[in-house]
């Protein structure tokens, strides 16, 4: 089955009234915080079975254990795509959503995202790997940086083998973020939908990988915000980089 793009589909329109997308916002929303719940609880258990105290079996050989990493990793794509989907409703990056850029510490901002990511990552015997400047400091909005790259990340175990390496330096006027995996590379359509996210075009959906390119498009969006004298933010989706698979990278002036 071929991709299929939203120009091929020719999708009936409706009138929808104000009403109407208040509901759907609240229940996205009030989806968000029971699935953000499920992911909490989840977190908690894969902690509790990866204790490794006197007399306790070793996590991996724990029964439950890869199903439970599974059910962490499946939840927090959930919760990504909801989060997305209400900060674009929103229109991020205007009046009704808050966009607040000020100096951060690249070592703060490193270490939040590694601690989200730690839980799942373990589940999944993957490694970590952080690179950058400790006493850097650089103006984000922080917030919506880390939702960027904890969805970067999500979405580097799909390709990876056992290792992810998240890397910040400065290269001229532009801090670059890198996610790298170590896996084969992304295919030809994700380099594709990479590339059409930053020009603005629709890139396909696709219904054998469950992919709308709706995370490609947020990370373009909240990366275009970050303004700087005429040049602003940018992503990019390659392979190669250090670990030798798939790379995100994300540029902001």
């Amino acid at each position: 089955m071929e991709a299929l793009t939203m120009d091929e589909y020719e999708a009936p329109q409706y009138q929808g009234s104000p009403e109407l997308y208040m509901f759907l916002a609240s229940t996205a929303h009030d989806m968000k915080n029971s699935i953000s719940v499920l992911s909490g609880t989840l977190e908690n258990l894969l902690a509790g079975t990866m204790a490794d105290g006197a007399g306790s079996m070793r996590a991996e050989s724990h029964p439950d254990y890869a199903q439970l990493g599974q059910m962490l990793y499946q939840t927090k794509r959930l919760n990504d795509n909801l989060m997305q989907l209400l900060a674009l409703y929103k229109d991020v990056g205007k009046p009704g959503y808050p966009f607040e850029p000020v100096a951060n510490s690249m070592a703060e901002l490193v270490q939040q995202v590694a601690s989200q990511a730690r839980i799942l990552l373990q589940s999944r015997g993957i490694t970590l790997e952080l690179d950058y400047p400790e006493n850097a400091l650089w103006t984000l909005d922080e917030d919506l940086i880390i939702g960027v790259l904890v969805h970067a990340i999500n979405n580097a175990i799909r390709y990876t083998r056992d290792r992810l390496r998240l890397a910040i330096r400065i290269d001229g006027d532009y801090l670059e973020i890198r996610v790298e995996d170590n896996g084969t590379g992304f295919p030809a359509v994700m380099l594709e939908a990479g590339a059409s996210a930053m020009n603005n075009q629709r890139s396909a959906v696709n219904f054998l990988n469950n992919s709308s390119g709706l995370g490609l498009y947020f990370s373009s969006e909240v990366a275009k915000m970050h303004r700087h004298r005429q040049r602003h933010g940018s992503i990019a989706l390659e392979n190669g980089g250090t670990l030798g698979g798939g790379c995100f990278v994300l540029r902001l002036p």
